[in-house]
């Protein structure tokens, strides 16, 4: 590793300390069924959302309009609660990658349209991000869910992987 002055010390701290707040802006967005003023804000123009089973978006409004709709018509409640995200700056201090857990109690719609009302699921994963710095301000550049359990309460554990 090469020596940091001091100020590039100071700046990679801030950096970590700004991203785990971007993070926890992240999931305080979630919880309020994607609001879409909350997320889009988080999110670098051209970034891309990524979960298997719910999709691919990419672009800040697009993810935004799309994460509002999963929170209306799909997971229509929810409470996240997130790991500490393990942060790794690069040198340039413009860039980093940012991974954490996630375990998450949710209320899911039935797909069916059976007209069954919401059950509810656990649902746990891994969350690995590219952030940037975008107009002054960190944001996801590139947000991938690797979902590894998305589980009815009230049944037997079924891991996805």
């Amino acid at each position: 590793m090469a020596t940091r002055t001091l100020t590039q010390r100071v700046t990679r701290l801030e950096a970590i300390t700004e991203i785990q707040q971007l993070v926890g802006r992240y999931a305080h967005g979630a919880d309020r069924h994607n609001d879409a003023a909350v997320m889009a804000p988080l999110f670098g123009r051209n970034a891309v959302w990524e979960a298997k089973g719910f999709g691919r978006h990419q672009g800040r409004e697009v993810i935004a309009m799309e994460l509002a709709r999963i929170g209306r018509e799909e997971i229509v409640w929810s409470a996240h609660y997130m790991t500490p995200p393990v942060i790794d700056v690069d040198d340039d201090l413009l860039q980093a990658r940012c991974r954490w857990h996630l375990w998450e109690l949710a209320q899911i719609q039935d797909a069916s349209g059976s007209g069954m009302p919401a059950a509810a699921h656990w649902i746990c994963g891994e969350y690995d991000t590219i952030v940037i710095v975008e107009a002054g301000r960190w944001c996801f550049q590139q947000l991938d869910l690797n979902l590894r359990l998305i589980h009815r309460h009230d049944a037997a554990w079924l891991p996805l992987g």
